[in-house]
């Protein structure tokens, strides 16, 4: 196994905000609080430290979302230590995508793990707990109901609405047929299968399987795993609540760092509407909008004046739900977090945050962009190797990867670029001559001399198109590998599901996560199979 780490300033396909961050340019410093590195962990252990934090709750929380689970001693003694006031947590997050989804999902856990791990070396008079959140309040079905595996994609059908985490695990039974047979019938095939399998038959809410779910696979490595859909948690929230839906401060604050991200040159992520919450039903999950000096909820018949509106939110705090706005809010206000670890797109909407977190007193973490990597399995390399690709090649674009290797394996030179500069020199020594005869015919000699270009561009064209037919099955083989180490244009992780590496690898593919993850190094981490 070959490992080739990259800065993320070489990796094309990262949005222009994500590496800018990555590489501390001036220009976004006044949109975060700490830098990325130790010193600004212990900064921030010490601004942290004087929140008032209801870890009381919390942990009894934990232990009950954790009681239907066969809990390792590790994430058991982690639960505990956060009742202590020198334990701190690492927090990633992600939607409950169907039986994780792509690879990121696990790159953000093995991410936060390792922090944590980081930072308990550093800071050995701290304890230091690493969080996933799945909670599946979100109603974007479609973005979590699939997964991409072996070349195919399998869809989850619940005939459902309202938010994923309270849907029917019954309806799963087609999707697990569809993977069991995509998986095969090797002995890692098997064990996988029947963990995913028992787990969602177990349950009765999508919700709680793929809390399951994430807590087998981490389990070992110590990650406790949260659900923030909880009416005690909601509770400790409520005075927020109730200050984002009655005075709507959130609006303002986080348009007006959008105006300054903006004036920068960094475009917004995240539009805030003017309340950022959703009433929540077993069924539904809808807006609540002002309307008439009260609210109302879409799409039903609720409405409330404001001191009903109050009322309620005292009395059933667990029916309203964040959105994307207000959601790390609710995460920083019921843990004592000291780092959010997520990817580009999702750092870019806390960069909007900043503001926010000054108005509600609570203290804005250090963004810490999780590894990315990709996994190139050996037959792959293989075929890099006998199509002469380096490492460096394979995020040229499929035009420029085809020229390359027509110009290293044609028979003969198939390009006329020497020509055409031939051409030009000559026509400049024409258009020279003609300049002492007549001076109105030089845009004359320059209109020839583009009609010539033209036809040897079209020669150029034919010789081209000559060398790929004889090379056609090796420039097939070029574009196939470069559609399967980029699938659809994009990154990998962005798409393949964990599942086929861990066939091949088994526990090994998370020991070599774990063995080259590093998210305070800053690189693409590139995993080459031999």
């Amino acid at each position: 196994m070959k490992i080739i780490k990259l800065p993320y300033s070489e990796i094309p396909l990262f949005a222009n905000r994500d590496v800018k961050y990555i590489a501390e340019v001036p220009a976004l410093r006044p949109f975060y609080k700490y830098p990325v590195n130790l010193e600004g962990f212990r900064q921030a252990i010490t601004d942290k430290g004087k929140e008032s934090i209801d870890r009381e709750t919390l942990v009894r929380v934990l232990r009950a979302q954790h009681s239907t689970v066969s809990i390792s001693t590790l994430v058991s003694e982690n639960i505990e230590k956060l009742a202590l006031p020198n334990t701190f947590t690492v927090v990633t997050a992600h939607q409950p995508s169907l039986f994780t989804g792509p690879l990121y999902y696990i790159f953000k856990i093995v991410s936060a793990i390792n922090l944590a791990k980081q930072l308990a070396t550093a800071f050995p008079e701290f304890n230091f707990v690493p969080i996933f959140i799945t909670s599946g309040e979100d109603h974007d079905f479609e973005k979590v109901n699939h997964l991409n595996i072996f070349g195919k994609k399998l869809e989850w059908q619940s005939g459902e609405s309202g938010p994923v985490g309270n849907m029917k695990t019954e309806s799963l039974a087609q999707v697990l047929s569809d993977l069991k047979a995509v998986l095969g019938s090797s002995e890692q095939a098997i064990e996988l299968y029947s963990l995913i399998e028992r787990i969602h038959t177990k349950h009765a809410r999508y919700a709680d399987a793929a809390f399951e779910l994430a807590h087998e696979l981490f389990k070992a490595y110590g990650l406790v795993v949260l659900n923030t859909n909880d009416a005690d948690l909601k509770r400790v929230f409520a005075p927020l609540i109730k200050e984002e839906i009655l005075n709507q401060p959130s609006q303002k604050l986080v348009n007006g760092t959008i105006a300054q991200l903006e004036s920068v040159g960094f475009p917004s992520q995240a539009t805030p509407r003017k309340i950022n919450f959703f009433y929540l039903g077993e069924q539904y999950r809808e807006r609540i909008v002002a309307e008439s000096g009260g609210f109302k909820v879409l799409n039903t018949n609720l409405v409330f004046s404001r001191v009903e509106m109050a009322a309620e939110i005292e009395a059933h705090p667990a029916r309203f739900s964040p959105n994307v706005v207000m959601r790390p809010i609710f995460q920083e206000k019921i843990l004592p977090n000291l780092a959010y670890i997520g990817g580009g797109g999702e750092l870019a909407y806390w960069l909007e945050r900043k503001a926010q977190f000054d108005h509600f007193g609570l203290n804005f973490p250090v963004l810490v962009r999780r590894n990315s990597a990709m996994w190139i399995d050996a037959g792959s390399v293989k075929r890099m190797e006998k199509l002469g690709i380096s490492e460096a090649d394979i995020w040229l674009d499929s035009n420029e990867l085809v020229r390359r290797y027509l110009h290293k394996n044609a028979e003969s030179e198939f390009t006329l670029r020497e020509e055409s500069q031939a051409l030009k020199a000559v026509f400049e020594k024409i258009a020279e001559r003609t300049e002492k005869v007549d001076s109105t015919l030089v845009k004359t000699v320059w209109a020839e001399h583009s009609k010539a270009e033209k036809s040897i561009e079209m020669l150029e064209a034919k010789l081209i198109k000559a060398e790929k037919q004889k090379h056609e099955t090796g420039i097939q083989q070029l574009q196939n590998l470069k559609e399967k180490l980029f699938p659809g244009g994009g990154l990998q992780e962005r798409y393949e599901n964990f599942m086929p590496l861990y066939l091949k690898h088994g526990k090994e593919f998370f020991e070599v996560l774990f063995e080259q993850f590093d998210p305070l190094e800053k690189q693409f981490v590139l995993i080459m199979d031999r």
